[in-house]
Parts: structure tokens; sequence; C-alpha cells
């Protein structure tokens, strides 16, 4: 399925690809919330308690977000932050080494064909660099793409900000402009990114955690099925 909310057409010039990880290329069933329990306990916040549940709740609405970001706001002070962030990387870490991750179905095929006709894609992140090594060492990703990126590599802001995108073109210099940049993501944090940077395609997908209506509200272009159908969309066939 592709439903198209732009007049962006496929015959357009895409040059540079920037797809999110957890949700758009990777399928992680859940461990977010499964992490965050674990920082949750860590940090003194049992599950069942109506502290737990508002939280889980800001979770579930930020998805997408910078993780630590997250943590600022759930705990306020910044050491607190830190501490309930690194209970989380470690927790995730773990469960990924745990063989609980796989790739989308056609994540992988259309990575390669995107790359085989001439576009540089990057893979962005919420996570942070040790997490998101950890992701793609249990996929066997570590050389699938020019480059990765994590807030770390982008001063520090995650989405919403456009920095990830926007560092994304700085490093690889791809492209000359932000119009021939195409944005994939599963939330409404990732079409703010790729609508602030510029991008001319902000595609939604519908293998994560929003759905096509808080997608579409966030600025999408496209709402796709997957991450599969994106290569035809550029017109890459």
């Amino acid at each position: 399925m592709v439903s198209e909310l732009s007049q962006y057409t496929p015959g357009h010039d895409i040059r540079l690809v920037v797809l999110d990880m957890a949700g758009t290329t990777v399928a992680d069933g859940g461990l977010v919330e499964q992490a965050f329990d674990a920082a949750a306990r860590h940090m003194g916040v049992e599950p069942g308690s109506a502290e737990h549940a508002e939280q889980l709740a800001h979770v579930r609405a930020t998805m997408g977000e910078s993780k630590i970001s997250v943590f600022r706001h759930l705990f306020g002070d910044e050491a607190a932050a830190r501490r309930a962030n690194t209970a989380f990387e470690t927790a995730y870490g773990e469960l990924v080494d745990g063989g609980r991750i796989a790739p989308v179905p056609g994540a992988r095929e259309a990575i390669e064909a995107l790359r085989a006709a001439g576009r540089t894609v990057v893979l962005s992140t919420g996570f942070a660099r040790v997490t998101q090594d950890a992701i793609l060492a249990a996929l066997g990703w570590q050389d699938l793409v020019e480059l990765t990126l994590c807030p770390a590599d982008a001063g520090g802001r995650g989405r919403p900000y456009p920095d990830l995108v926007l560092t994304a073109l700085l490093r690889t210099r791809a492209t000359d402009s932000v119009q021939r940049i195409a944005v994939a993501g599963d939330t409404s944090y990732d079409m703010l990114s790729g609508r602030r940077a510029g991008a001319s395609v902000v595609a939604g997908v519908l293998t994560g955690a929003h759905g096509a209506d808080r997608l579409t509200a966030a600025g999408a272009t496209h709402v796709l099925g997957s991450v599969a159908e994106l290569p035809a969309l550029l017109g890459v066939v």
C-alpha cells in the first residue's frame, strides 16, 4: 500500500535516504517497553503502580525520541535521567543479545536495492551508540550502509529535531539539497524530524509504533505498509 499525501513523483532525484531502525527496518517485538520496565524498577518505580502507568504512557507517546530526552522528562534531574537511561540501554542490549530482534521483512533487500541504484543510505536511531552497535551486530548489518547515526553523533539532539537528518547530509555529502533527501520512520517524531530537515519525501511506515493518522498528522508525505515499499516509491525497481 502507498498513500500519497504530496506532489512527489518517483522521478524526483532522491540521493540520500535516512532510515529509522526499531519499528522501521528492525522488528524488536516491543523490547522498548520491556527495557523501560527494567529501568523503572532500577529507579524504584514498580510496574503496576500509578506512577509506572503514567511514565509508560509517556514512553509510548514519545516513541522515536532520543531516550535520554525521555528520561529527562520523566525524572527531571540529569543524574537520575542518566542512571535510568543506562539501565534502559543495558536491559535493551541484553534482550538484543538474547536474539529478540529481526529485520523487518524486506528491509535488508530494500536497503541493498537503494544502494545498488546509487542512493546513499543512513540508519539512524534514538538509542545510544552502544545499543545501536549491538543491534547492528545481532543482525549482521555492520557493513550494510555507509553511515549509522545516534543522537550523540548529532550533538546530542535526536528526534523530533532535524539534527540526525542534517548530520547525515553533512557527513555523507550525498547531495547539495535537502530536497533530495528521503526519510522513513514509524513514529510521529520521525515525521517531524524529516519535515524540519526539509526532506521532500517523509514516509511513515506501519510496522512500528504509530498508525497512519498520527503519521499523517505529524507531516508524513506518504504512508507505506513497510519500508520494503520505499524503493518503488523512489523509482528504484
